[in-house]
Order: structure tokens, then C-alpha cells, then sequence
């Protein structure tokens, strides 16, 4: 007759995990961080990336930075960098700075992305990542707007299209 005694503590402890608050059973906020199969890089080297985030729980300043590296080339090239806001929403970044040398063009590259807080601590705040992204992406020539004219200025040059990337899945 051990049985009876067996199924008495099991429904005992089942009663017990019920009586748990519901706070166990919630998933902990995700945080969240994109980036785009596709940004620009002009002519005159500036170069736009973009994505979407979400974070939660800062206490300093967060920032969104990214960086890109391109074909054989080992260097990574910071671009730009944004303020985030980790209110547990949905958000957009984009960040824009100009390559001074030549070296990035249109085609495939290799993009990261950090969001970053200078948390507080002790009076010196120090980096806490909350996410980082690394992805595949193809840099394009930006899209040409409408003529402001009849005449075109000799640097212009005719439009070009952008070198086509490997499919990206």
C-alpha cells in the first residue's frame, strides 16, 4: 500500500507549484538587435547602415555602434553611432559616417552591431552589451533622386546601378 502515500505527496507538490506566484511563469523581456540585408555606400565613401532593436533595463546612456569590413581586408570601419532608448519597444537605428579612403564599395560585406550602455558604477561608468549582431550584408549605391534640372553637372556622370551581392537569405 505504498502507492496511495506516493500519489498523496505528487498531489501535494503539483498544489505546491500552483500556489507559486505567476512571476516564475513570465518570460524575461528579449532584447533585440537587426540589421538590414542592404546599406548605401556613395561615391564620396559615406556609408549607411540600419536595422531594429529593442532593450530593457538601463541606467545610463545606451548607444547603438556599428562597424563594416569588406572582401580580404582584416580592418573594420566604424560608422557612426546613435543613441538608444531601452524601454522594451521596437525601434529603428540608422548610422552614417564617411570612409575617408576607397576602400568600401558597392557589393557584399560583413556588418556589426552593438548596443552598448555606460552603466554607472562607482562613479565611472563602465560598458554593459545588452546585444551584438554580426551579418552578411550587401552595400548598395544610394538611390538617385529626381533631377533638379535639365542640365547635369559634369562631375555627376551618368546614374550607375549597384554591383549585384550574392543572394541573401
Amino acid at each position: 500500500m505504498l502507492l496511495r502515500p506516493a500519489l498523496a505527496a505528487a498531489a501535494g507538490a503539483a498544489l505546491f507549484l500552483l500556489a507559486l506566484p505567476g512571476q516564475a511563469a513570465t518570460a524575461a523581456p528579449v532584447e533585440t538587435l537587426t540589421v538590414d540585408a542592404v546599406g548605401t555606400v556613395a561615391a564620396d565613401g559615406t556609408v549607411t547602415l540600419s536595422g531594429t532593436y529593442s532593450c530593457v533595463g538601463s541606467t545610463g546612456p545606451v548607444f547603438i555602434s556599428s562597424n563594416v569590413q569588406q572582401g580580404t581586408n582584416t580592418v573594420r570601419y566604424g560608422i557612426g553611432g546613435s543613441r538608444a532608448v531601452c524601454d522594451g519597444a521596437l525601434h529603428t537605428w540608422r548610422n552614417t559616417g564617411r570612409i575617408v579612403t576607397d576602400t568600401l564599395k558597392a557589393g557584399p560585406a560583413h556588418v556589426e552591431a552593438t548596443i552598448t550602455e555606460l552603466e554607472p558604477r562607482g562613479g565611472l561608468p563602465l560598458p554593459r552589451f545588452h546585444a551584438v549582431r554580426q551579418q552578411e550584408v550587401t552595400l548598395s549605391l544610394p538611390a538617385q533622386g529626381p533631377a533638379q534640372g535639365p542640365a547635369q553637372s559634369p562631375a555627376q556622370g551618368p546614374a550607375q546601378s549597384p554591383a549585384q551581392g550574392p543572394a541573401q537569405g
